[in-house]
């Protein structure tokens, strides 16, 4: 296991129906091939050491003695691998047959776990041959030389990791043996299964399985028989899927014809933080768990140093992952922003809103959100009070975007200089204004929120804020200035999600195709607070990410820190996979540094937030998502940072 990782397979081998050698050679070869690419735990279909098509053939026992025996054939085979393996077969105890997963590794039978509940309707009539899990009367059962524990309230342990097994129909009922075994403790949830193929049953089973792992916090490992089953009645034609809390990772084609395997790497420390932040899940397993009633069997995980590298990819920016939809989910956070101001416009009775327009990305998006409200709410545009104040670092860059955006929006616009107030304000407390220091940038800041609030008081409005969830992570706002409003509508957003907002906008040209230029170019230019002034042609000098860092990489930091609960050690590993390409690792680690020492010491801007709305998994609020005290110390996880190894290999 690599950083909280089990690498794990879902199998799909070629079978001869009743052909018990053929198919564990089959199976052998894959488990070789899973065991070169560091799988740690692989699957097979259900009843794939026979074939689950055998019909009254099962009644045969020279069959059943016939997969005994290809099991132990097996066992001794793989006796030099490490993967934890799980196979279908029959087992017979007494006069009862019994529809098993049987787990073995290292050349060692560990456990049996039998079908619970059997499918005997239309095509399937598995009752005819197999008796149900709570038929079962032992706990052990001999298979050649080794006393196997049987049962279906069995968990395969090992180094904080649980795994659970269950068999096809199992997985269909309403209660599963899957969502027990989740609430006994199990992260993983194994599915061996034979399902057919019918029009319409891959959707639903696609959508069956991600629901399973996302309402049990788990992940979902399945495969079900494929080619070699007899199609007398039925067609296999080969499913896997890998899926986590609701993802599905990874899947095979279907109607392919060869042997297929599918791997991807368990995020175990995702599922276990889930489980811990999530109190409902907690309050179930109180509800559906009993002590005494589960065995568990050990088995062994790879040490860190002996596993591979995870296949998964790592998306660069969780907020937005590339699964094609990218601007729905730009849509979608946009209208939660608007349904939020529109309701809160609706609440307190306003019909004026005021926002201090800088001709950046947070401001363009916050004014259109203000448009987007009022527009839905029937109320004439030219209530928004849109107000543009350059200062002692406004470039012309930005102010031209601030004014076309205001012409082109139909808002009521206003210039007001604020240079000759800052002189004033430091000449007043006496600071010469030739030193450009955090007094020089700060009081810009305030003094603009100063005419925004009175601004507010004189029309009955709402002042609405501009600044992101990465400027708050970071505290990269002016306590008391721009880090104050009477609604933030965008506190929810990162500042990578409101570059993508923009842009969506702009191409779909939702306010008009005229202004998606202007959005274009709010776009193109770069991210500055506008505090110091510009070069000597005009240009904008102070680039915030030369100075705090990348806010994709912070975005990054962001998201996993608080979405997932993950440890210094285990972020830069997943940053230095997903930014491989563009970041050497000794340059994450200097932001990570600077990440972390600015997210802990900026919680007491964080403590009083205005209200803003919560658009994706993870929010600053410090009344809902975050309460950490403002005077925390940061030591361990800075002096984690500090031990990071930056030698790539």
């Amino acid at each position: 296991m690599k950083h909280g990782f089990v690498k794990v397979a879902a199998a799909v081998p070629f079978v001869r129906v009743a052909d018990c050698m053929y198919n564990i050679e089959r199976i052998e070869a894959q488990i070789l091939e899973a065991e070169a690419k560091g799988v740690e735990v692989i699957t097979f279909p259900e009843l794939c050491v026979t074939g689950y098509t055998c019909g009254d053939l099962f009644l045969q026992p020279f069959l059943i003695d016939q997969a005994q025996k290809a099991l132990l054939k097996l066992a001794e085979r793989t006796a030099d691998t490490t993967p934890l393996v799980i196979v279908g077969m029959p087992i017979l105890i007494g006069a009862q047959l019994f529809n098993a997963a049987v787990a073995l590794q290292s050349g060692k039978i560990l456990g049996a776990i039998p079908k619970t509940y059997l499918p005997n309707y239309r095509e399937f009539q598995e009752a005819r041959w197999f008796a149900p899990a709570r038929d079962l009367q032992l706990e052990t059962i001999h298979i050649g030389e080794f006393d196997v524990p049987i049962g279906h309230n069995v968990l395969f342990r090992s180094s904080g990791v649980s795994i659970g097994i269950e068999i096809c129909e199992d997985m269909w009922t309403p209660y599963t043996p899957g969502t027990r075994l989740a609430l006994y403790g199990a992260q993983i949830i194994f599915n061996l299964s034979a399902s057919n193929e019918l029009a319409g049953k891959n959707t639903y089973l696609r959508s069956l399985i991600s629901g399973l792992s996302s309402q049990n916090r788990c992940a979902y490992v399945y495969s079900s028989a494929g080619y070699g089953e007899s199609t007398t009645d039925a067609v296999f034609a080969g499913k896997a899927f890998i899926a986590e809390v609701g993802k599905i990772l990874e899947e095979t084609p279907r109607f392919v014809h060869e042997e297929r395997m599918i791997i991807s790497d368990i995020d175990i420390s995702r599922i276990d933080y889930d489980r811990i932040s999530t109190n409902s899940f907690n309050e179930s397993v109180t509800d559906h768990t009993e002590r005494g009633l589960l065995l568990e069997i050990p088995f062994k995980l790879r040490s860190q140093e002996e596993s591979l590298d995870i296949d998964r990819t790592i998306e660069q920016n969780p907020f937005f992952p590339q699964n094609g939809t990218e601007g729905e989910r730009a849509e979608e956070m946009f209208d939660i922003q608007t349904c939020a101001l529109a309701q809160r416009l609706q609440f307190v009775g306003a019909r004026h809103a005021v926002l201090g327009i800088s001709g950046g990305l947070d401001s363009t998006l916050a004014l259109l959100v203000a448009v987007a409200a009022f527009d839905f709410l029937g109320i004439p545009r030219e209530g928004i009070i849109a107000v543009t104040m350059p200062g002692l670092g406004t470039s012309q860059r930005t102010k031209s975007n601030a004014l076309h955006l205001m012409e082109q929006l139909g808002v009521t616009a206003r210039t007001i200089d604020i240079t000759e107030a800052c002189l004033q304000h430091f000449a007043t407390i006496g600071h010469d204004p030739e030193i450009q220091d955090v007094v020089y940038e700060n009081t810009q800041a305030r003094e603009r929120t100063q005419i925004l609030m009175d601004l507010a008081n004189k029309y009955n409005a709402l002042v609405i804020g501009t600044g992101d969830l990465s400027e708050l992570a970071l505290g990269w706002c002016t306590f008391n200035g721009d880090h104050m409003s009477m609604y933030s509508v965008n506190a929810g957003v990162p500042k990578t999600a409101v570059q993508i907002i923009v842009s969506h906008l702009a191409k779909i040209s939702r306010f008009g195709e005229k202004l998606s230029e202007v959005l274009q170019a709010v776009v193109d230019t770069p991210i500055s607070p506008e505090l110091k002034p510009t070069d000597s042609d005009g240009n904008i000098d102070q680039k915030t990410e030369d100075l705090v860092g990348p806010y994709r990489i912070h975005d990054f930091f962001l998201y996993n820190l608080l979405g997932y609960g993950y440890t210094p050690s285990k972020i830069f590993y997943l940053a230095r996979m997903a930014f491989k390409d563009e970041y050497a690792p000794e340059m994450i680690r200097h932001w990570m540094k600077i990440f972390y020492r600015r997210f802990f010491s900026q919680q007491y801007k964080r403590n009083c937030l205005p209200d803003g709305p919560k658009v994706s998994r993870v929010s600053l609020s410090p009344r809902g998502d975050w309460r950490m005290p403002s005077d925390v110390s940061s030591r361990a996880w800075l002096e984690e940072i500090d031990q990071l190894s930056v030698d790539l290999t």
